[in-house]
């Protein structure tokens, strides 16, 4: 089977064999592909919007200004969202038979907002686990790092970087007409050169380099947890096993749903060089890609519950908002403030250096 320079909507982007033929042959695996998608990545679209909105409708309702950790949450739950606004085009266009009817302007714009928002999201959670190690590990040293302006220059330098590797899609995407098959798709239409290339940039910029940023952040907070019970702070003893908890969790959710997907990514490079043939591998590999990548997607439903909704402070600040419109119904002609002031203002700079990350669980 002889690949095609011609990639359909999913990721990953070099076409191993040609999947908008198989997806539109009536091969029994590709109807079942095509009757379990779309219902999927509607169920994705509206939890996922729904999680990350009240999300970023909590902190735009609180009066204090944002926090560290609140900052990144917040500009994670704004990629989830914009990630997920793009997916209704790709549920409608598979339940079209791959059919793309929504113009070149929106195929390039679409898929490269998908590409923005999954590798912003990608490295703003590598960014967590960076600020949870200087919370936890570098604790006094790099107070002066954990400040509210760094960290807005961080995430801006997030969303730069995804902007930059979405270039490539924004300038290759294009709509052709299929003509063996009838059908008008949106397409990636790569040289041979960038289309091994564009695999091994995703694989190494979008995956290994920020696993091995949460690994070895992760690996150093949960070490220094260690330390600090062995050392009978008892005190902290609680918050420690949450912290500890919710490192694990952070890598495993990301691994878990990103795994999958970057596998395929590295296999179809084998492909590429011709490491891998024969017509079972490259159905084997179609069909997987497909799969991958909405499992992937599944981060952006489930970020908000991890990193919001399972912490006690979280729950606090939504419990204070609404103590506050409530009160506000019984008081309509007050503008006197009478509620109690949100969780986060009782905390001063220094101890937001130092005791930040306790506050999400």
């Amino acid at each position: 089977m002889e690949p095609i320079n011609h990639s359909i909507m999913a990721w990953p982007e070099n076409g191993t064999a040609s999947v908008l033929h198989n997806a539109t042959d009536g091969d029994e695996q590709w109807i079942l592909v095509g009757n379990i998608i779309p219902p999927y990545i509607w169920t994705l679209i509206v939890l996922g919007l729904l999680g990350n909105s009240f999300v970023l409708l909590v902190f735009l309702l609180q009066k204090d200004r944002l926090n560290v950790p609140e900052i990144y949450l917040g500009n994670l739950a704004l990629a989830d969202f914009a990630l997920l606004l793009c997916l209704p085009f790709w549920a409608m266009t598979i339940s079209n038979n791959y059919n793309w009817l929504y113009g070149e302007a929106l195929c390039k714009i679409v898929n490269s907002s998908l590409m923005v928002n999954s590798y912003t999201s990608t490295y703003i959670i590598a960014m967590i686990s960076v600020d949870r190690y200087l919370a936890l590990v570098q604790t006094m040293r790099a107070r002066w790092l954990r400040r509210t302006l760094y960290t807005k220059v961080a995430c801006a330098i997030a969303w730069l970087l995804g902007v930059l590797m979405s270039a490539s899609n924004m300038a290759y995407r294009t709509v052709t007409y299929v003509e063996e098959l009838g059908i008008t798709a949106c397409v990636l239409d790569y040289g041979p050169t960038w289309r091994l290339a564009h695999p091994i940039v995703m694989n190494v910029l979008g995956f290994v380099f920020p696993v091995v940023i949460i690994v070895l952040s992760s690996s150093a907070v949960i070490r220094a947890l260690n330390r600090r019970r062995r050392g009978l702070v008892s005190y902290y003893e609680g918050r420690d096993r949450k912290a500890t908890t919710l490192v694990y969790a952070v890598s495993l959710l990301f691994l878990t749903c990103w795994a999958p997907f970057h596998l395929f990514t590295f296999l179809d490079i084998l492909w590429e060089l011709e490491l891998l043939e024969g017509e079972a591998w490259g159905h084997a590999l179609d069909i997987g890609r497909q799969v991958a990548v909405y499992v992937a997607f599944l981060n952006s439903v489930l970020n908000p519950a991890l990193y919001v909704f399972s912490g006690q402070y979280f729950r606090r600040k939504v419990s204070v908002i609404f103590r506050k419109a409530k009160q506000r119904r019984r008081q309509p002609g007050s503008d006197r403030s009478l509620y109690p002031r949100s969780v986060v203002s009782t905390y001063s700079n220094r101890t937001e250096q130092i005791k930040t990350v306790h506050m999400l669980y």
